[in-house]
């Protein structure tokens, strides 16, 4: 009996041993898939419509709310919001196809899923914060709501309860949607929202806060449609350089101009800028007055201070298409500079209501305000921008108009993967650390099989019948004959055999001293945000509600907070 115990016990540790090292191999192995597996970069859909009331613009589509509502938005590298166009952006006075001009209406009012943002309790209109440095201004109402991209039916990924603000404004005309990963914070308390872009992150949808956007054009192939690629950029849409550049999120995606020279060498430009912003946000390109002074004589433009705008008559509007120029924009700082050059056609764009009563070709240059100066929409028609935020660094390269254009989407990967960016059609390559792992790690699964069968079958087998030779053959000293359990002689052999005891263990006092008795703390409070003493309870419950429909994740290191900081009512925004 005690040599089968012992059998059997030794039966026990290979299993141990064996599952242990199966554990290790498979975690490992976990591992290095978990570190080298992301998710494909993630195609904007377009809307394959041109919308816009300064210029013809590809758009992109998206559904907002329950039932979803299909609407049409236009990317903006400056912002960190969404905005789609509220019922009151269009009023009974506006054009009969308002809607249909402003990409289409969101009815916050007919989604289920629509929640207001009442951080401040009493609205959920809060202030526009974008452009305000050009002179822009505006309400949006401020809610959470689900976001599709794509038609209805397509498929396309879902990201619920996402900060979407709703606007009637139409200094702004279209919807946007922010390319910025910044978080939205509409109190002084800590509590961010995270941008789209963001939440695509954090919910493993896209492979890094990065995107490759060019806006397209009419002119090029017989109309080529926008690009927006989040997580990566599309190879076939530009020429490459090696040129790439830093900056940060307060400053956004600004870059020196050191010239602009028209197609026969003439300088348009007095003196290089330090610094200017590439921003899709609106049409305009704003210079220095200096330098619209030198357009203005270059092309026999007039500026309108009534519309403020370059407006052409047909008598100029025919001259420039037959003088056809280009004007090309040297970026960066000598020796490293790029050169975007657009034809005029790029600048060839009309506007229509409400900037003007009828539609009129008009030039996108602005006279620059607050020094605040920048390459707008107009310049994304022949340049692709890449921006990588993680490592801080964008590119920006001139457009390329191969016929047919081959889509080729590149992988942007998070910094501690690897430095090269793989098709996101394709498998994506692992590190040869990762490879030779795995190979490892399947070498030694084959190894433990092998030990496996090994230790439960041959070694068992053999032990068992070792022990039945012992118990078949017991030692020569050994009696196998037992005297009659009355006899007065002892039994021969030197074994003995013991009932188990029948010993009742000896009483223990319990010790009568007096012991310290430990209670659990009490449950505080959660700490106020506000400094109140007897904080209302309706903040309280809005707040949790906030806090619950936004997401509480951490947030990558490029995490600056926008704070609106609204601390008394605003009243309901008007167009």
């Amino acid at each position: 009996m005690r040599v089968n115990r012992i059998v059997k016990q030794s039966q026990k540790w290979p299993f141990m041993i064996a599952l242990a090292l199966m554990l290790n191999i498979q975690f490992a192995v976990g591992q290095v898939q978990s570190r080298s597996t992301y998710p494909a970069p993630v195609i904007i859909p377009s809307s394959e419509s041109w919308d816009g009331n300064d210029g013809s613009w590809s758009s992109f589509v998206f559904q907002i709310g329950t039932p979803p509502q299909t609407v049409k938005l236009l990317p903006s590298t400056a912002s960190y919001e969404t905005w789609a166009i509220d019922p009151q952006g269009c009023q009974p006075g506006d054009l009969p196809n308002c809607h249909t001009l402003r990409g289409e209406l969101y009815n916050y009012n007919a989604s289920s899923t629509w929640d207001p943002n009442l951080s401040n309790v009493t609205t959920d209109i809060y202030p526009l914060e974008l452009e305000t440095a050009l002179g822009y201004t505006g309400k949006g109402r401020y809610g959470f709501d689900d976001i599709t991209l794509g038609y209805i039916g397509s498929g396309g990924l879902t990201l619920k309860n996402q900060s979407i603000a709703t606007i009637a404004t139409k200094s702004f005309f279209m919807g946007l949607l922010g390319l910025t990963p910044r978080s939205d914070n509409f109190t002084s308390f800590n509590d961010p929202l995270p941008s789209f872009m963001q939440s695509l992150q954090n919910q493993s949808k896209i492979p890094s806060l990065s995107w490759g956007y060019t806006a397209g054009n009419q002119y090029r192939l017989q109309k080529v449609l926008g690009s927006l690629v989040l997580g990566g950029y599309d190879s076939s849409r530009f020429v490459k350089n090696n040129l790439s550049f830093s900056f940060d999120l307060d400053n956004g995606l600004a870059i020196g101009l050191e010239a602009i020279t028209t197609g026969t060498g003439q300088a348009l430009l007095p003196a290089p800028i330090e610094a200017i912003s590439l921003d899709s946000t609106l049409p305009y390109i704003y210079l220095p007055t200096e330098a619209c002074t030198q357009f203005e004589t270059a092309f026999n433009l007039t500026w309108n201070d009534t519309v403020q705008l370059y407006l052409l008559t047909d008598a100029q509007h025919s001259a420039l298409e037959t003088q056809n120029p280009s004007i090309t924009f040297r970026l960066g700082t000598s020796p490293n500079t790029v050169d975007i050059t657009l034809p005029y056609a790029a600048f060839d764009l009309n506007a229509s209501w409400p900037l003007v009563s009828t539609t009129t070709p008009y030039f996108p240059l602005r006279r620059a305000v607050n020094n605040t100066y920048v390459l707008g929409r107009t310049f994304f028609q022949e340049a692709y921008v890449i921006t990588d935020y993680e490592t801080g660094t964008f590119s920006v390269s001139q457009c390329q108009w191969d016929n047919p254009l081959t889509q080729n989407i590149i992988t942007i990967l998070p910094p501690n993967a690897t430095n090269s960016t793989s098709p996101a059609t394709t498998v994506h390559k692992l590190p040869t650390g990762a490879i030779a792992g795995i190979s490892l790690g399947g070498a030694a699964i084959i190894l433990v099989v092998i030990l496996l069968f090994y230790l439960c079958h041959f070694r068992p087998r053999r032990e068992r019948q070792r022990a039945a030779e012992l118990e078949a053959k017991p030692p020569a000293h050994q009696e196998t004959t037992l005297k009659p359990e009355m006899a007065d002689t002892s039994v021969a052999s030197p074994v003995v055999y013991e009932a188990e005891g029948t010993k009742i263990p000896i009483p223990v006092e319990i010790d009568d001293g007096e012991r310290p008795i430990y209670e659990l703390p009490a449950r505080e409070a959660a700490a106020s945000e506000i400094n109140s003493v007897n904080e209302p309870r309706e903040i309280i419950e809005r707040r949790n509600h906030v806090f619950s429909k936004a997401e509480k994740q951490v947030l990558s290191p490029v995490s600056a907070l926008s704070s609106k900081q609204m601390f008394s009512p605003v009243s309901a925004f008007t167009p």
